[in-house]
Order: structure tokens, then sequence, then C-alpha cells
């Protein structure tokens, strides 16, 4: 009995001096530290504010030439442009996630092997709802791909059991536009005939994501509407789901891009090798439109945060394309009034050599050295440690491309998205697209490109000039990078 007291007290003595702070307010303890670290393969930009917009006078005298004062927060930017090989990881992903989602649900594959079983009664709370999900994650328990089991598998063995491989050659996969098609070319698509290998039916890459629409969550009359007829949620609630947009995405880049851009040009072994030689791993990839390159941004966040979350860690904010507003900062590398990011109005250095891969002189491609897109980090960084925010290949923001932006949009981290928010037409489905008769609609269709190519001559390269091409394009000289918020003020504040 006397064990039984002093055990109670001792619990009680530890109980009120523990989270309880003695009635002080202490704030929630026991919580992590958060000390970052720089993601792999990005630099850390500083907070800060620049002249955003041209320096010099308006060269194609195009009368839409403005500058503004504008404040961005800190981030983080890759030092250069995605690769080849490192979009390669992303569409291999994709592949082997058809593969074993569809082996799978053809009862080809164990289940206590390839496949987690998830309880949600039994308080499991890992069940994001995406395509590694194989039965329906809305149920008390469904199964999602074990995918360190999946790669290890495939490191060793490559899918080489034979009645596995029998098993692929039948199956059917769905586009993004709901066809059905074989995970295999058939024989008469096969560069080798009958005879050849097999080779995949990349149609069949699709990636598909849930995103929240927060433009319009945060629109007041829109998470305040409510559909009388058919909701049961309560007056003046709008069901949160609602905010959440189904994305399905083809994600292999269009490798015909070098033929289709530049119809007179010999351009087939690009064509031809461009994506898959190794010769090109470390080359930009190309022939990426911007639903990709957004796709792209949201795999990287979820393997990031999956592995995160695997060692009970923080995780990250979402990786994304930056904007405009950010691209043209962190290209200044530091440089207020600089047309160009190594800094003064020269495209030569001291030597007489070009600074960039771009278009120089009158058509003379290799004077620069290169005759197209070269390896990245072939020049010189910018002062923030940045490749080739000049010249290479373009690069995809996030903004919609408006050529008055400067002058209605927000000076802090301008941001410029033009989707339609209103739910007049469009009835229940809340759509985010643009009517083709809306007189917006062009230029939602239109994305802000920034720091020119290969094919572009010296204005387009300068920091501040802007252009645009359709979302939906895809080209070969242009690329993309990715950029992720910084979690606070400054990175001095946690050293």
């Amino acid at each position: 009995m006397k064990k039984i007291v002093l055990f109670s007290t001792l619990i009680i003595f530890l109980s009120s001096c523990g989270s309880g702070g003695n009635g002080e307010l202490i704030g929630v303890q026991d919580r992590k530290v958060w000390n970052p670290t720089d993601p792999y393969g990005m630099v850390y930009i500083p907070q800060g504010s620049f002249m955003m917009g041209p320096s010099d006078q308006d060269v194609p005298f195009a009368n839409t030439s403005q500058a503004r004062k504008v404040t961005v927060g800190a981030f983080y930017m890759d030092e250069t442009e995605i690769t080849n090989n490192e979009y390669r990881q992303f569409t291999n992903w994709v592949r082997d996630s058809i593969k074993a989602t569809l082996l799978f649900a053809d009862g080809m594959i164990d289940d206590d092997r390839f496949a987690i079983r998830v309880d949600k009664s039994m308080g499991e709370d890992d069940f994001y709802a995406d395509e590694t999900n194989i039965t329906d994650p809305n149920s008390p328990e469904f199964f999602k791909l074990d995918w360190d089991e999946i790669r290890r598998y495939n490191k060793t063995n490559r899918w080489a059991d034979e009645e596995l491989r029998r098993s692929l050659r039948d199956l059917v996969a769905t586009t993004e536009d709901g066809v059905e098609q074989p995970l295999f070319l058939r024989f008469n698509e096969r560069k080798k005939g009958a005879y050849g290998g097999e080779e995949y039916n990349t149609r069949v890459f699709v990636y598909k994501y849930k995103v929240l629409d927060i433009d319009r969550a945060s629109r007041k009359d829109q998470r305040e509407y409510q559909d009388y007829e058919t909701s049961e949620d309560p007056e003046g609630k709008t069901d949160r789901n609602s905010f959440f947009l189904d994305r399905k995405v083809h994600i292999y880049p269009d490798t015909l891009c070098w033929t289709h851009d530049y119809a007179y040009a010999f351009n087939d072994p690009y064509t031809k090798n461009y994506f898959h030689h190794p010769a090109f791993d470390d080359y930009p990839v190309v022939g990426v439109n911007w639903h990709q390159a957004v796709a792209f941004c949201h795999w990287r966040t979820e393997m990031m945060n999956g592995f995160l979350r695997s060692v009970k860690e923080p995780t990250l904010p979402d990786f994304r394309l930056p904007t405009e507003a950010e691209w043209e900062y962190a290209a200044r590398g530091g440089l207020e009034h600089s047309p160009y990011p190594w800094g003064g109005p020269y495209t030569r250095n001291l030597k007489g050599c070009f600074l960039a891969n771009f278009k120089p002189l009158r058509g003379n491609y290799t004077a620069d050295g290169g005759a197209k897109t070269i390896q990245v980090k072939s020049y010189n960084p910018n002062g923030y440690g940045l490749y080739d925010m000049s010249g290479n290949v373009a690069e995809w923001t996030m903004n919609s491309y408006d050529e008055s932006a400067l002058s209605y949009a927000h000076d802090i981290n301008m941001y410029n998205t033009t989707k339609d928010m209103t739910r007049n037409q469009y009835g229940k489905d809340w759509s985010n697209i643009v009517s083709e008769d809306d007189p917006m609609h062009e230029v939602h269709q239109r994305r802000v490109i920034r720091g020119g190519s290969w094919k572009d001559i010296a204005y387009f390269i300068q920091t501040s000039t802007r252009t645009f091409e359709y979302q939906d394009t895809s080209k070969s000289y242009i690329g993309f990078r990715c950029a992720v918020d910084f979690l606070g003020r400054d990175k001095k504040d946690l050293e």
C-alpha cells in the first residue's frame, strides 16, 4: 500500500512541474528545434528588395518597359536548371509506380512484399491520397506501395521474373485523357520492328496529384459559398474538399521539340538522343511544358517530405516554380542595376570570352562555346552561386503573363495570377479554367519565361527582360528550376 501511495505522489509531483509551467504561459514544450539544412543542389537567397524591371532604355521600343521596387522573402533556388538525369528520376518513378500498381491489381505481386497495409482505425495518419495508393484511401483500410521494397527489387532483379514480364506485356494503363493504352509499345510501333526489344509506351506516363487552390480559398465569397440544394454543411461554410483540385499530367518530355521547333535544321541527333543518352545527363531538360514542371515540383515535395516523415523530422515547404520577382531578384545576384547576372553591360569578359550560352554576333552560335544547349555549370555562377541565369535555356516561372503586370501587381513578391475564381457560369464544380470567351483567357494561358536561351540574342538574356510562352507548349529552349521558401527571417537567426 505504501508503494502505491508513493508512486501516486511521484506521478502528481511530476505532472505538476511538467508541461503546466506552474501556471505560467510557457508554450508547448518538447517541440523539435528547427535547424534546417540547405536542400541538396540548392542555394540560399536572402531576403531583400530591388528595382524590378529594366535598368536601361527600352531597346525594342515596346513601350511596356517599367520598373518598380519589389520585396521578396528568403528562399532557396536550384543552383542549375533541372537536368535530364534529374527529370529522368521523375519519369522512372512514375513508370515503376504504374508497373507496381498494375501488377498488384492483377494479383501478380505479393501484398506483403510490395504494399503496406494502412489501417486508419489504428491511428495511422500517413495516408496521403495520391497515385501510390492501390485501393480506396477513404476506406478504413487500404494498401499503398512500399517504395523502399520496390526500389530494392528493381535494383537487383529489374523485373526479371519471366512470369512478371509476361504479365507486364499484357497490362493496360490509362492516359491523362482517360484512354487505355498498353504498358509497352505494340510491335508495329517499335523502332526495330517485331524482332526488337520491348519499349515502354510513354503515353501512359501520367502523374496524378491533388493541389490546394489557395487563391480561391482566400476569397470570402468562395469559402462561405454554399450550394443550398445539395450541401449538408452549416450555412455559410464551404466544404474544404471543394478547394482541392485533381491534376493528371502526362510527364514525359516532348523529344520531338527539336524537330518541330526548327523544321529545316538538322536536329535529328538531338531528337533521338538528347533525353535518352548518358552523354546528355548533365544537360538541362527541355521539351517540358509548364504543367509538367509544376507536376515535377509536387513529386519532388512528396519524395522529400515522405523521407522526412519516415525519420520523424519536420517537413519542408512545397517545392515550386519561382515567381517572376524571385527569379529576377536571384538572377541579379545582389547587383542592383546590372543588366546581366555577372555585372556590367557587356556579354564578354576582359579576355573577350562570352559569359553565357546564347546567340552572339550574326548567328554564329558556336562563338560562345556551344551550338545548342550545353552542360550546366559551364560558366561561372553569379553572386548568389546560381549558374546559367542567362542563356542555355529559358526558364518557366509561376506567373501568368500580362504586359502591364508591373503596374497593378503587389510589390511584395510580385505574383500575377489571373485565374478565374468565380462560380457564375461554371456551376458547382468551382472550375478555375478560364472560358475561351473570357477576355482574360489568353493572359491565363501565357506564363512568364525568363533568362533567354541558346537561340536568343543578348537582349533576351538580360535579367529584366520579360517574355512568355503558352503553358501547354513544349520547346527545345525552355527548361526550369525549382524554388522553396525559407521558413523564417534569415539563416543568421539560427546561428
